[in-house]
């Protein structure tokens, strides 16, 4: 299944699945109220429906087996009445990763390259920081999953924009995906790990590369680099763990129809049963966090060097759950 919210002409958040190859929604809510089942809650959000665990997954199946036609909303009317929304508002907690080794050495080479081109002799420069080991990955990613917690009040979803923040110059995409905790834990073993997903949805963390250059070597992580109204973009919904396999998805990134980057889920390092296993340890971990991949290979512009300018459209595709698109907009 792949789960929606979406904002209905009362500007009410509703809880759907996008059904007909995706060109309708089934309000889970409305259909349930049709079939004259007992109530539930479990309807009224993507939060409750994750909490309210199998009891409310078994009872969407049915719904999803057989509905009436009154409780599907069509999409792209053009009539504004409905809106698609991130799938979990605000979910209770968003942890993103560093899973991929190739964009952790590109980015470093980048970086590495930046700094000696400052110097009077940069081919000099780059063989002492060789000598040095200086911009490579430290050992500590090799040994455990790293990880910071971002902002979970500053989530948007696809086609809404992105406000780019005033202080800063240079702004990039990253193209991720991630999952949401299904089934709370606490020290979680990895090989029970996938029990505890509920799903997969893709994950845009939009980054002031210049803010973030200068907090950075603070030891304490990104701060403004990140945190912005507008910087965290899931969507456009979730797919139930039983309809992909994580490990081998095709993900591409386009900015204004043309195709800057594209990678595999197949190159992870660190898997999601990982994650988990590490995170668990003497915390729990509740129903509705999300876990973001880390960028794959390839997939920002600092990679590149090439970076956002205001109105530029970006469309982030991940095989099996969809495309999340967003406009950049700048407000002086």
């Amino acid at each position: 299944m792949k789960f929606v919210t979406f904002c209905s002409a009362d500007e009410r958040q509703r809880l759907g699945v996008l059904v007909e190859n995706e060109t309708k929604i089934l309000d889970l809510r409305k259909a349930h109220e049709i079939s004259g089942r007992e109530h539930t809650p479990a309807f009224y959000s993507m939060l409750a429906c994750i909490e309210g665990g199998d009891a409310a997954m078994s009872s969407a199946r049915q719904l999803l087996d057989k509905y009436d036609e009154d409780a599907i909303v069509n999409i792209g009317d053009g009539d504004g009445s409905v809106r698609l929304l991130t799938p979990l508002p605000r979910p209770p907690q968003i942890r993103d990763c560093l899973c991929f080794e190739a964009h952790l050495k590109q980015a470093y080479e980048v970086l590495r390259q930046m700094k000696a081109a400052g110097e009077a002799d940069p081919e000099a420069v780059l063989a002492q920081y060789e000598r040095d080991g200086l911009f490579n990955i430290p050992d500590v990613w090799y040994r455990q999953p790293i990880y910071y917690k971002a902002n979970r009040l500053s989530v948007i979803g696809s086609e809404e924009d992105i406000i780019w923040p005033h202080y800063a110059d240079i702004l990039d995409y990253e193209l991720e995906f991630g999952f949401f905790i299904g089934k709370p834990g606490r020290d979680i073993p990895r090989e029970k790990a996938d029990e505890h997903i509920f799903g997969y949805s893709i994950f845009n963390d939009i980054s002031a590369r210049d803010a973030q250059t200068v907090e950075m070597p603070g030891g304490l992580g990104p701060a403004k680099g990140k945190d912005f109204d507008s910087g965290n973009v899931i969507g456009p919904c979730i797919v139930t763990a039983d309809e992909i396999d994580p490990y081998n998805l095709t993900m591409i990134a386009r900015v204004n129809g043309e195709e800057w980057s594209r990678g595999s889920s197949s190159t992870m390092h660190w898997k999601f049963e990982d994650l988990i296993a590490h995170v668990s340890q003497s915390e729990t971990i509740h129903a509705g966090e999300f876990f973001g991949s880390g960028t794959v290979g390839g997939g920002c512009g600092l990679e590149q060097q090439k970076y956002l300018s205001p109105g530029d459209v970006i469309e982030l595709e991940v095989e099996g759950i969809g495309v999340l698109r967003n406009r950049i907009i700048r407000q002086d």
